[in-house]
């Protein structure tokens, strides 16, 4: 049975990607490799939306979370963290671990933070060092007004640092033009690739906030990967084939172009949500995002006997809830190497399935309705 994944990472390869995983490894300290990086590093600018360096290491995305708050702040700092979902929760652990004092702006679990809630904050604790928050909520599927956030942090002394690892690529960023200080990005998402690199890009103020951090790091030094950068190199051997695929993948985004790019999602999201409707299901999550859909489970339907018959009998393979989401919902990711058709399986799948279990559904009524949104 073919498999097809539509989960929010790792998403699908196209087939050049993958091909060009196979070819013989290059040595990194070489000039071939420095070609191969400075053009990967002009690339994720136009992916990141930035003229400002981009890093690229060889670790998750959770790493260049870590790396970033080993970076930027000093013992005995203070951050604010919008905790909305299990990625928000992870930056207040991690700054927590390097002993940084969080105060945490708690939302509910599927909702976006108000930016006036920020903004008080902001205004009530004026020694915050930096605001961390997500671009996406993986766990939630609901994406976040960071322009607005931006706006607000801009205007105080603190920086603000934006967890955009499922939602660059597919949900609009504009880094620069916006005032973002940081972005942090990964592989396994909308940039077609496996997992095993992360990015983080920094605005000169941010940079600033490098020089005088003193928290401990080494693997995670931003100042040697960005010395080591100029000169086309990295400070440690990289994952040099993950590399080489990132140079075929960012061209097939700027052949695509950016913003068919980001409108491609926009067309597969909504066509997506315009099915489960029309099935009678109930969408988790608002605003919802690009990146993917989360479906409440009906009641009378087991969430893990719903997985594993879309991915056993159908071979789709969707991801669940996570924390106190568990078993509560199912998220179809539509990010990535996707298209018109993969939506059409995924949401085919999802009706035999349900179907199969006994709950109550008119086949093809979802199928429809997301046709008549991807037939434009």
């Amino acid at each position: 049975m073919k498999k097809r994944i539509f989960t929010p990472g790792p998403t699908p390869l196209p087939e050049i990607v993958k091909l060009s995983q196979a070819e013989d490894i290059i040595h990194h300290r070489t000039q071939q490799f420095s070609e191969v990086l400075k053009e990967v590093s002009q690339g994720l600018k136009y992916v990141f939306q930035t003229n400002n360096p981009v890093l690229t290491f060889a670790a998750s995305g959770t790493g260049a979370m870590e790396g970033a708050v080993a970076n930027l702040l000093s013992s005995g700092d203070k951050v604010l963290v919008i905790r909305g979902g299990k990625f928000g929760e992870r930056w207040a652990e991690i700054c927590q671990s390097f002993g940084i004092e969080v105060t945490n702006i708690d939302i509910e679990w599927g909702t976006a933070v108000d930016p006036s809630i920020v903004e008080k904050k902001l205004k009530e604790n004026q020694d915050i060092r930096a605001v961390f928050t997500q671009l996406v909520e993986t766990s939630t599927g609901v994406v976040y007004d960071i322009e607005s956030i931006a706006k607000i942090v801009g205007k105080t002394s603190a920086i603000l640092v934006v967890d955009a690892i499922s939602g660059l690529g597919a949900q609009p960023l504009s880094t620069d033009e916006w005032g973002i200080d940081v972005v942090v990005g990964g592989s396994q998402k909308a940039l077609m690739l496996p997992p095993g690199l992360s990015f983080v890009t920094l605005s000169q103020r941010a940079w600033k906030n490098v020089e005088n951090s003193n928290l401990p790091r080494y693997y995670w030094d931003f100042k040697k990967a960005k010395k080591s950068l100029d000169k086309k190199q990295t400070p440690y051997t990289p994952a040099v084939s993950l590399i080489c695929a990132l140079k075929e993948s960012l061209r097939l985004i700027k052949e695509e172009g950016w913003e068919n790019v980001i409108n491609r999602h926009s067309v597969l999201a909504r066509a997506t949500r315009e099915a489960i409707s029309a099935l009678g299901l109930s969408i988790f999550g608002h605003p919802a995002s690009n990146v993917l859909t989360s479906v409440l489970v009906p009641s009378g339907v087991n969430e893990k006997e719903l997985r594993k018959k879309m991915q056993d009998k159908y071979g789709v393979l969707v991801a669940g809830g996570q924390a106190k989401l568990s078993g509560k919902i199912i998220r179809i990711a539509h990010l990535g190497w996707m298209d018109s058709l993969d939506v059409i399986t995924a949401i085919s799948a999802l009706e035999m399935s349900l179907k199969d279990l006994g709950y109550r559904i008119n086949l093809g009524e979802g199928v429809r309705a997301a046709e008549e949104v991807l037939r434009g």
